[in-house]
């Protein structure tokens, strides 16, 4: 661990790294307490990563979920969604409303623990393109889509195809004529799918494991009964999305099911993409001089997929239904579908099938690069409870599964940061 930059520096109690949804209600809450606090924000422009999605994108939460804490949806359609414009003026403008100290274009190049020799104010030693800092507290609110994760293999593709992570693709008029395949099925593999074909665009779509969900679920939103199931299991004894029931540490990077909130929101189907036209491949695999090699699994893959709300998501909420004694329409009964394509095919020749570009859907990494004090574990999450890790002042808010399954989300990211919140002011 190299020493802190000499030189000037300004001097803040708190400072939150990140001014996208979580740490602009972490702001808000810290406000409240009356602590002294920074935002410092890398991009020029408010919005977090809502502005890395594509142009025909809509929020997948209905517009009842957004929970910002002091600014809730009180508009005409609750059960609506927004489109992305919409969501990146909605938090540029909850930005001025809570007055959010938000300092934009500004990098962070380094968070050290600070020399107590060097200087009064104990805490942190903060590296940034635009000068540096000193704080007590630092809260890590830079979210979880950071680092565009691509496969190794695609640097075997031939130089002429046009390779492009979900994280850059804005429409169909980016990529050159031909074919393109889609690799991954979470939320953007579908979604970006879908806005190919509306474009008249060949697809040919390699499926990942990511499950499917029904949009509506016993007369709801799927999302209504997975925030009420966060917000209220526990009370009804129903943890099963509480983040002390996951099997493992690295079941908090598992992809969310399969919805869009396009077309007021709608189920992605695998096998009805394939009746449309999209050719339906195994996991990719790589490539073997000019030909894609996909897994020979398809018909699995797509059983899996299909089975994948029943076996965790229904029982929960059932069960939460049950345990809250609410009146709610019984489970649809959804007919058995066994639909497949002629000849799903293992090895596919780029030339052959006239691909000319890929899209990677492939998610995303945790990026704390900057982070020099050792709190991270084997995933590159930090070590934490409640969002308060284990060294003394260094706070986290917005991640996945920070305390439960939609710690991330709009709908939820605010209690959480509640929390840290009045952890720091007590401090």
């Amino acid at each position: 661990m190299r020493s802190p930059a000499a030189g000037p520096h300004n001097e803040v109690d708190t400072l939150v790294i990140g001014a996208g949804q979580a740490g602009l209600a972490t702001s808000y809450w810290l406000t409240r307490h009356g602590v002294e606090h920074q935002l410092l924000e890398q991009r020029p422009e408010l919005g977090g990563a809502w502005q890395d999605r594509w142009s025909s994108f809509y929020l997948n939460t209905p517009n009842f979920a957004f929970l910002l804490p002091g600014w809730t949806y009180d508009g005409p359609e609750p059960d609506a969604f927004l489109p992305r414009d919409a969501v990146i003026e909605l938090f540029r403008n909850y930005a001025r409303r809570i007055m959010a100290p938000v300092l934009l274009g500004t990098e962070i190049t380094r968070v050290a623990e600070a020399d107590s020799s060097s200087t009064t104010l104990s805490g942190f030693a903060v590296e940034t393109s635009r000068g540096n800092w000193l704080a007590r507290n630092v809260v890590l609110a830079n979210g979880a889509y950071q680092r565009p994760r691509v496969p190794a293999s695609a640097a075997e593709l031939p130089r002429h195809i046009r390779q492009l992570h979900s994280h850059d693709y804005r429409n169909p008029a980016q990529l050159p004529d031909g074919a393109v395949l889609v690799v991954g099925t979470g939320q953007s593999g579908g979604q970006i799918t879908e806005d190919l074909l509306a474009a008249g665009r060949e697809v040919h779509l390699s499926v990942s494991a990511c499950p499917e969900a029904p949009r509506r679920y016993r007369g709801q939103d799927i999302f209504y009964w997975l925030l009420q199931v966060n917000l209220h299991g526990p009370h009804h004894g129903i943890n099963g999305l509480q983040v002390e029931q996951l099997p493992s540490p690295a079941a908090r990077f598992l992809c969310n099911p399969l919805i869009s909130g396009n077309d007021g929101g709608h189920s992605i189907r695998l096998r009805d993409l394939g009746r449309r036209g999209v050719r339906l491949h195994g996991h990719f695999e790589g490539t073997d001089d000019g030909v894609l090699v996909f897994s020979d699994d398809l018909p699995t893959r797509l059983a899996l997929a299909e089975a994948g709300f029943g076996q965790r998501m229904k029982v929960i909420i059932d069960a939460y239904i049950a345990a809250a004694g609410i009146d709610a329409p019984p489970a649809e009964t959804v007919p058995a579908d066994e639909w497949l394509p002629v000849e799903p095919g293992a090895r596919l020749g780029l030339d052959a099938a006239g691909i000319t570009s890929v899209i990677w859907s492939t998610g995303y990494g945790l990026d704390f690069g900057f982070l020099d004090i050792p709190v991270l574990d084997q995933w590159n999450y930090p070590r934490h409870s409640r969002g308060v890790t284990e060294v003394p002042g260094l706070y986290t808010v917005g991640l996945p599964w920070l305390t439960r399954h939609a710690s991330s989300t709009v709908a939820l990211v605010g209690a959480d940061a509640e929390y840290v919140a009045g952890h720091i002011a007590a401090r």
